[in-house]
């Protein structure tokens, strides 16, 4: 840049100086005014709230993802039973002849008699214990509640971007109102110094004879007015640093850093009037696109859903585990809906009802969106005409307080005419602080209208 300059004639190079001195002054505002951006943003209890609930969406995000996985479950079960159901099997009535005869034959007792049996249906002193494995191979419900929890993921990030680009205009919007307080509070300080030197003169000048004793009264009236003045504009400014240090997070009472702002914002980004870039018409967007989702999910019946199993255990009577015990059983289930009497029908109207209401929102929203922008480039331009006109006053109030004080100090005009004249300068002064600091305020709300401050 320094060589760039040399390069340039004498007059351009002092231009060109002028204006780097302004922009890097500018910049160096912004600099700071960004820093505390920052500090606001990771220290916002509102976004670190938002951060959780994003936190939240993402295992809820994970735990979809791992009901496609199989499922191991391990379970077991015992019983003790006495008395109920019994199925009697006549045991004795088959066997006994048949025994006896064959110990007639053999000449032994080899075949005992045997009593019929009462057998209780209830196992007792029975357990089963198991590994149950299952696993999905086609659920359209779980491809779809996948889908909508990535989609909620989506919408929180949404949500958290939102509430940084409020605080970002908050934050802005304050810093500029703390910058037009303290400036206010210069300008009444030193139109203080200013009333009370006029005080001295007209004490001095009516002590010599040469004003009346209403000179003195006014001046001394002057002195307490703008007094009050200024002790308001300081409590003013205090108010507004406890609101910007709230805002970021910080003890009230600390000192904030500014720099002297003194010409207009950029205008780049006013005649900007997309609303693509907010965040309210993306949530929206995700939501239509959840609701989409939705509708399949609720469709989802018309598709068969099919698994597997295996399970592996040991089942046995007085805790016995040998290879008789031990099992295995394996499958396939399948489950098809087919009828519900519109249970199914139901949801899905339900889902077309939420459609035409998102659809309904995201176009008034719209148009909210764009008569907002509308409105805010209106009130910079008049804010623009309004910092105008104000330096045009500004400068014309000066020219006469300048002039009426060098015809009241030789003795041709009256104190009145002073006065006025001294009055008129420090309201400009005030009305240019205003217009100024209205026009960087308004520049803020366009901003987040348009939603061109980036975030990341």
């Amino acid at each position: 840049m320094i060589n760039y300059l040399l390069k340039k004639p004498k007059t351009i190079q002092l231009l060109l100086l002028l204006l780097c001195m302004l922009a890097t002054r500018q910049l160096k505002a912004q600099n700071k005014l960004e820093t505390y951006i920052q500090q606001g943003l990771s220290s916002s209890e509102s976004i670190k709230q938002q951060n959780f609930l994003l936190e939240k969406n993402v295992y809820a995000l994970k735990e979809a993802k791992t009901m496609f996985l199989p499922s191991v479950s391990f379970s077991t079960t015992y019983t003790k039973a006495d008395g109920g159901r019994t199925i009697d099997f006549p045991t004795g009535d088959l066997f006994n002849a048949a025994y006896a005869t064959l110990n007639q034959l053999t000449g032994t007792n080899s075949f005992p008699q045997l009593q019929n049996q009462n057998i209780l249906i209830n196992p007792d002193n029975f357990y089963d214990a198991k590994l149950h494995t299952a696993m999905p191979i086609l659920n359209a419900e779980l491809i779809y509640n996948k889908r909508i929890k990535t989609q909620q993921v989506d919408l929180q990030k949404t949500e958290v971007n939102l509430y940084k680009r409020e605080l970002v205009k908050e934050i802005k919007m304050a810093y500029y109102k703390y910058l037009k307080a303290i400036n206010a509070s210069k300008i009444y300080e030193s139109s203080l110094r200013l009333v009370q030197e006029g005080q001295r003169i007209n004490t001095s000048l009516f002590n010599n004879d040469k004003v009346n004793r209403t000179a003195v009264l006014r001046s001394s009236n002057e002195v307490s007015k703008i007094n009050a003045s200024y002790i308001t504009a300081t409590k003013t400014a205090a108010a507004a640093r406890y609101y910007f240090n709230f805002l970021i997070n910080r003890p009230l009472t600390d000192s904030i850093l500014v720099d002297e702002i003194n010409t207009l914002p950029y205008q780049d980004k006013l005649l900007n009037d997309q609303i693509t870039g907010r965040e309210e018409m993306t949530k929206l967007q995700i939501a239509k696109e959840i609701n989409g989702n939705l509708n399949g999910m609720a469709k989802s019946y018309l598709i068969p859903k099919i698994g597997t199993f295996v399970d592996l255990g040991s089942q046995a009577f007085n805790w016995k585990v040998n290879s008789q015990s031990r099992y295995y059983f394996a499958g396939a289930s399948l489950e098809w809906n087919l009828f519900s009497f519109g249970k199914n029908t139901a949801r899905i109207k339900q889902t077309i009802a939420d459609r035409k209401a998102i659809e309904a929102q995201t176009d008034y929203v719209q148009l909210q969106l764009s008569t907002e922008i509308k409105v805010r480039q209106a009130e910079i331009q008049s804010a623009i005409s309004q910092y105008n006109a104000a330096q045009s006053q500004l400068k014309t109030s000066k020219t006469y307080y300048t002039d009426m004080l060098k015809l009241y100090k030789e003795g041709m005009a009256i104190y009145i005419e002073l006065l006025d004249a001294q009055n008129q300068w420090i309201d400009a002064q005030q009305q240019t602080n205003i217009a100024l600091f209205d026009t960087w305020i308004a520049y803020t709300a366009i901003e987040r209208a348009n939603a061109s401050f980036n975030i990341q």
